[in-house]
């Protein structure tokens, strides 16, 4: 998700970059109504798609009753607490409505039913006795950043990490060789059956994993590999979007060079690693990309195919603060943004390659 709208915002500045120098009247001339509200759109797509994305990150600076508030409120807020004399814990602060009409910010001592016990921080001698509904808690801005390192001290999430990482790379790794050899071969040779095996690949495409979740789990457990992380890695080694987007790619290379190198006797591998590979290096980049979002991100293999604890990934680790009767959800929304955090960096460091890559083959 935060990947994908890093990616909507970049097009959205490239936009917003072209209607500041193509405006009506040249620069400098006043805005044209047209301008105003294809900035008005385009501001209103960014609020869109990164406004659940600051209400996640702010959100994973709450505590857990601040998340449980009604109405919600966008910034971490929690109630200011002071200490006085002769408690031996801080009290929470309240602005209090007296019965004459004065407001003054009193210390709650205790909750009697609907009414509460307070007295005044600064002459705790005087004690009140408010309505609860007289009284308004002083909050201020408080970020949690209890969220972040108790679980990473309490739960394994360093391990968890290391085993998302460890997929995800291996995987992204195995899934270029595989998808590139297959879309070498459907690109440049010629033999029979050749579009058949096309079709039968993208055809693949409307097969969801629900219905062969059964036979590759069947298989996966044939071969011993449950409660491994090669289990997680090999059922989707070959994928049909990344043999279809590098087959379009490699269309585009000229058939020249792949000609000289074999005059000049090169193997067919000299000539796929050599000559291919190099060229078709902006398409790997894409489908890199999308092999690192796929990995990090997915939830139902690993969940159906790992059960030890040791051996969790990261998103099967978040399912570990959802209870039967309670969710942590202070504790899942910090790690959530913690898993975002490796993908979007992945995302910034490679965006230039994604519009190149997207628009040599031919993907939508």
């Amino acid at each position: 998700m935060a990947s994908l709208s890093l990616g909507r915002l970049s097009l959205a500045r490239l936009s917003l970059a072209r209607l500041a120098g193509q405006r009506r009247g040249g620069r400098g001339a006043p805005l044209h109504w047209t301008d105003i509200a294809a900035y008005a759109y385009l501001a209103l797509g960014v609020l869109l798609m990164f406004g659940p994305v600051a209400w996640l990150v702010l959100s994973s600076f709450k505590t857990q009753s601040a998340l449980l508030e009604f109405p919600p409120s966008f910034l971490p807020f929690a109630q200011q607490e002071v200490s006085v004399p002769g408690q031996p814990q801080p009290l929470p602060l309240f602005r209090v409505t007296l019965p004459d009409g004065s407001v003054r910010e009193l210390a709650q001592v205790r909750r009697i039913g609907i009414m509460a016990q307070m007295v005044d921080p600064k002459d705790p001698a005087l004690e009140f006795s408010i309505p609860i509904d007289k009284r308004e808690p002083v909050r201020k801005v408080a970020f949690a950043v209890e969220n972040y390192t108790e679980p990473l001290a309490q739960f394994a999430f360093l391990r968890f990490l290391g085993n998302s990482v460890f997929v995800t790379v291996v995987a992204t790794l195995i899934t270029l060789l595989i998808n590139s050899m297959a879309a070498y071969a459907l690109a440049i040779y010629e033999f029979k059956g050749k579009g058949a095996a096309m079709l039968a690949v993208i055809g693949t495409l409307m097969i969801p994993i629900t219905i062969i979740l059964v036979p590759v789990y069947l298989v996966v457990t044939e071969l011993g590999l449950v409660n491994s992380l090669w289990a997680v890695i090999l059922p989707g080694a070959a994928t049909p979007t990344g043999v279809f987007l590098l087959r379009q790619y490699m269309l585009t290379l000229p058939r020249d060079l792949i000609e000289a190198g074999r005059m000049d006797k090169a193997s067919e591998w000299q000539i796929y690693w050599r000559i291919v590979m190099p060229l078709t290096l902006p398409a790997l980049s894409v489908l890199a990309i999308f092999s690192v979002m796929w990995r990090w991100n997915e939830f139902l293999w690993p969940l159906a195919v790992l059960t030890k604890t040791e051996v969790y990934t990261l998103q099967i680790g978040l399912n570990a603060f959802q209870g039967e009767l309670q969710t942590q959800w202070h504790y899942l929304l910090a790690m959530t943004v913690v898993t975002l955090i490796p993908v979007t960096l992945v995302f910034v460091f490679l965006q230039r390659l994604i519009t190149t890559g997207i628009g040599s083959t031919g993907m939508k």
